[in-house]
């Protein structure tokens, strides 16, 4: 029950955090294009997102004649509770909600959502929207699988998929330290995945005309992006667990992350969509491959030469509340 209702909190912080992170995103951007952006509504803007919420929830929806409004409808919605879904392995000091599968239940879900660009395009009957929401599901299933490989890479280093275990890991030893190439490849990724510049290639509104999304509006539109946002922000604090393991400053790194992902949008221009997966399949997989199989060969094989296991389990030996221990024989 507790559990329950942390997760409930959790869910409402996150839509408030969604809300005051566009306002971020787009004073930042204003900033970098030298104007105030939003300032209008309240103090310094500070109301412009229910303003504009308020807005997209009021307007009016319209269907087109042909569209297939079922699956027009679901799949908003789908994509918005894969983002709810996702913030499950969010980890909790008092462990109310541990998952020891962690990794394997953010890629089960970062997977599924991808479905949601694919049938809004589809069942859109519209041309523009079909092609964009191509473009975006291959976008999106071709960075999945180095995803995928970076994530399992870094879970034979923990030997472990759970995200407690990556956070006890790194409390004296941050990994970014070692491996902060991986971390350029991660960033790269997750700006694909997320859709976001200089890879927003689904939503390219030179040639696409907004791309997937261009025949929703009113609220079905607001859930598209509420979704967009709060996926940023869950693999913003992903990428701390993963490469900064900081609990008790997690929220400046969570900060500092999404700074960066503004930051990258309004610097770089948009790539080529044929750029966009040469770079997926020729650059990043193979190097994402290498890696994982370095890893394995490595940690597996470099170790058992040695007779040094460092990575052992502390419930082989008593149920404490440590689970890994540095051990020589």
């Amino acid at each position: 029950m507790m559990s329950s209702f942390m997760y409930l909190m959790l869910t409402i912080m996150v839509l408030v955090s969604i809300a005051f992170f566009t306002l971020l995103e787009r004073k930042i951007l204003g900033y970098c294009q030298v104007r105030k952006g939003p300032n209008k509504v309240g103090a310094l803007g500070i109301f412009q997102p229910f303003s504009d919420a308020i807005k997209l929830f009021s307007k009016e929806m319209n269907f087109m004649f042909y569209m297939n409004i079922y699956l027009h409808i679901l799949s908003p919605i789908l994509s918005i509770l894969m983002m709810l879904l996702l913030w499950m392995i969010f980890y909790y000091k008092s462990e109310m909600t541990n998952l020891n599968l962690s990794v394997i239940l953010f890629l089960c879900i970062s997977s599924m959502s991808s479905y949601s660009i694919l049938w809004g395009g589809w069942s859109s009957n519209s041309k523009y929207s079909l092609i964009g929401s191509y473009r975006g599901f291959a976008q999106v299933i071709s960075y999945e699988v180095s995803m995928a490989m970076m994530l399992i890479s870094l879970s034979i280093m923990w030997q472990s998929f759970n995200i407690k275990d990556m956070i006890m890991i790194q409390n004296n030893f941050m990994m970014i330290m070692s491996f902060s190439f991986l971390f350029l490849i991660w960033v790269i990724i997750c700006l694909a995945e997320t859709n976001r510049t200089p890879f927003d290639l689904s939503e390219g509104e030179s040639e696409l005309v907004s791309g997937f999304n261009i025949e929703y509006g009113s609220w079905l539109f607001a859930i598209i992006f509420i979704s967009e946002y709060g996926m940023i922000m869950a693999l913003s604090i992903l990428t701390n667990y993963l490469f900064f393991g900081l609990y008790l400053k997690m929220n400046l790194f969570l900060f500092l992350i999404m700074m960066i992902m503004v930051l990258i949008r309004g610097t770089y221009v948009r790539y080529r969509y044929d750029k966009l997966m040469m770079m997926a399949w020729k650059v990043i997989l193979p190097q994402t491959i290498i890696i994982f199989f370095l890893t394995f060969f490595l940690f597996f094989l470099f170790s058992s030469s040695f007779c040094i296991n460092f990575w052992t389990s502390k419930s082989e030996e008593s149920s404490g509340s440590e689970f890994f221990k540095l051990k020589s024989f």
